[in-house]
């Protein structure tokens, strides 16, 4: 068990890692740095953009590397947790379940695999063995639930509302209608 815990830590960590480090420096062909990701935030109401898109990606940039490594394993999932809710509230939402046409399905899976984390624990290969404060369980649960969503709400609070017509998510000149959201 704890070497597929591994695998599924690290892969998703890694990834997730890789999609804030898009957005904050445009790395891995995963983003558009800063200011690309600071245009998509404004057409979602998140004004000014550019903190946002900091706040955003270094939050999948560090909450990804700390779940890849299993450290501090329920607040990296509550990381997870917490940008997957706000993607699928604001750049998701309305546009049904499936992937393909653009709904919430993957950040869905991205917030389960992170609470399943939190719940079993990051296991025998993670540095929170290793300094011996690996945690799992329903506190442990608990824990990165209510961290995500609660700091998804706080964000989510301080959203304006998203304009419609030609400043509406996608048709802001400043960010790449192609852009991965997420």
């Amino acid at each position: 068990m704890d070497l597929g815990v591994l695998v599924i830590r690290g892969g998703v960590g890694a990834l997730f890692a890789g999609h804030g480090a898009g957005k904050l420096f445009g790395a891995f062909g995963a983003g558009y740095g800063v200011e690309g990701t600071a245009g998509f935030m404004e057409s979602l109401g998140f004004r000014p953009g550019r903190p946002y898109a900091v706040l955003s990606g270094a939050t999948e940039l560090v909450a990804g590397l700390g779940l890849a490594a299993g450290l501090a394993t329920p607040l990296s999932a509550a990381g997870v947790i917490g940008q997957m809710v706000g993607a699928a509230r604001t750049a998701h939402r309305g546009k049904g379940v499936w992937v393909t046409g653009g709904g919430w399905e993957l950040p869905l899976i991205n917030g389960v695999v992170a609470a399943g984390i939190a719940a079993t624990g990051p296991g025998r290969y993670s540095l929170d063995r290793v300094l011996g404060v690996e945690r799992s369980g329903p506190g442990a649960l608990l824990t990165a639930v209510g961290v995500g969503l609660g700091t998804a709400a706080l964000v989510l609070s301080r959203r304006q509302e998203a304009p419609s017509g030609d400043d509406a998510p996608g048709a802001n000149t400043t960010a790449d209608p192609t852009a991965d959201p997420t």
